[in-house]
């Protein structure tokens, strides 16, 4: 007897899906003030509107020249970047003939699919012209971990193939787009995750109401409460749960009203389950699902419970803020050189010059960019990056790669604080550094040698443009 056959999934018109071939120029973080070598790379995206094409952020990231080939058409067409979410991994594009798109029906937007639903996910992988169908079942709805920034937003986990080139596709569900394909799990077959259309429907209401489209960051560290002795140390009564606010990172959302030592109870009318949890939209998943639809600007109410009371407050959601920034696109990176002295702030773009950098980076800024913690005092860490050899810089090789600790005796709270602190100094300026130790220059002898260190490495200017008012 042969078994029997599937319905087939309702997808979309092959003209709809669209190839991207992008042209990428990424910075050189090992050599700041200069470029990578351009490379190119494949992609997939979706028609969902008049000259307007989805895609994922991380297809066309960085990208310096950008093609759009459509099914029926040998001919590929310039095209451009109208909108970009990092945090979220979603592009906007449009071609600059519009005329290229003509006829072709745009696909519709729909809902977020329950867990077990049939989708489809489509798009041009590697290895050939055609276009690509994969089908599946959406096995997970939960907060994962985005790799092109490092945010943990809610995702649509599917057992359905997700290779490269079919990034950027959508995933298809009753012949609506329910995601946008953007990465694959690690050591698992045939698993792939897309971002999901809560996300997608915020994404394109920011762009079209001109709003920031970065997504917003609490900036909490928190504690579960599931131990029942603590709960009974913190005053938490039975029937109540919650967790315990262990840091506020300065700058952040939470920054100035929630403080460390109170238990986080509600954000936004929603409880927070003992294990750090909430219950939305049927799926019980981390508290970073509460800001994939909310928007820099936005007041949320939250109840906390501090020193045994209860109060009500209301925090205004606000951009992300890291000790040490996760990647950053389409931004020259920032650096500043004095004596002889190559210094930036510590990013994991920069962490990344490193072959294989959780292991081979120096231990100290993996510690800085795994456990550090922004603060009034501190908002960057300030690291040496290259001493470049020179008559002001002998015997100073062995402390590159350490952070600054001071300048003249003062902290500097990031690297236009630094700068200024350098250009304030009148006769000398001291930087000890992490391993306490000394650099120290004479200021006028700094900069004689400016222009004469500068034109030896060939470097064009002697800070990056962010720092040029600093």
């Amino acid at each position: 007897m042969l078994p029997a056959m599937r319905e087939p999934i309702d997808i979309l018109e092959p003209s709809q899906v669209v190839r991207i071939f992008a042209a990428v120029q990424e910075a050189d973080y090992d050599v700041p003030w200069q470029t990578d070598s351009p490379t190119s790379g494949t992609g997939s995206g979706v028609i969902i509107g008049p000259n307007r094409i989805l895609t994922g952020a991380h297809v066309v990231a960085d990208a310096t020249f950008l093609e759009i080939q459509t099914v029926d058409d040998s001919d590929k067409h310039v095209a451009e970047v109208v909108a970009i979410c990092h945090d979220a991994d979603l592009a906007l594009l449009q071609l600059h003939d519009p005329q290229a798109l003509a006829g072709i029906r745009p696909a519709e937007l729909g809902n977020l699919p329950e867990r077990r639903e049939r989708i489809a996910v489509v798009g041009y992988p590697v290895g050939g012209e055609e276009l690509s169908v994969t089908e599946g079942v959406v096995s997970r709805i939960e907060v994962q971990r985005y790799a092109h920034s490092q945010r943990d937003l809610l995702a649509m986990t599917v057992d359905a193939a997700i290779n490269s080139g079919n990034s950027g596709g959508p995933v298809v569900h009753e012949g609506r787009v329910v995601g946008i394909a953007f990465q694959s799990l690690e050591d698992a077959e045939n698993i792939g995750e897309a971002v999901p259309a809560p996300l997608i429907r915020r994404f394109l209401k920011g762009v079209d109401e001109g709003l920031c489209l970065e997504v917003p960051g609490f900036g909490l560290e928190t504690q579960g409460l599931e131990n029942s002795g603590l709960r009974r140390a913190l005053g938490v009564p039975d029937g109540e749960s919650g967790v315990l606010v262990k840091r506020v990172a300065f700058g952040n959302s939470c920054s100035g009203v929630i403080e460390t030592g109170d238990v986080l109870l509600s954000i936004d009318g929603y409880s927070i389950a003992n294990n750090g949890t909430v219950r939305y939209q049927g799926v019980r998943t981390t508290l970073g699902v509460l800001l994939g639809e909310r928007f820099v600007g936005e007041r949320l109410p939250i109840i906390v419970r501090r020193n045994g009371e209860i109060h009500s407050l209301e925090i205004e959601l606000a951009r992300a803020a890291e000790l040490v920034p996760s990647s950053r696109y389409g931004i020259e990176p920032t650096y500043f050189v004095f004596a002889g002295i190559v210094l930036q702030p510590l990013s994991r773009d920069f962490l990344r010059s490193w072959t294989d950098w959780n292991d081979k980076a120096p231990k100290e800024f993996l510690a800085h960019y795994y456990l550090g913690h922004r603060t009034k005092e501190r908002q960057e860490i300030i690291v040496i990056s290259q001493v470049l050899a020179d008559e002001l810089t002998v015997g100073y090789g062995p402390l590159y790669w350490e952070s600054i600790l001071r300048v003249n005796d003062v902290i500097p709270k990031d690297m236009a604080d630094f700068v200024r602190l350098v250009e304030e100094s009148e006769e000398t300026v001291t930087f000890v550094t992490s391993s306490q130790g000394r650099l120290v220059f004479n200021v006028k002898e700094a900069r004689q040698a400016q222009e004469r260190i500068l034109g030896r490495y060939r470097i064009p200017r002697d800070r990056s443009p962010d720092l040029s008012q600093a």
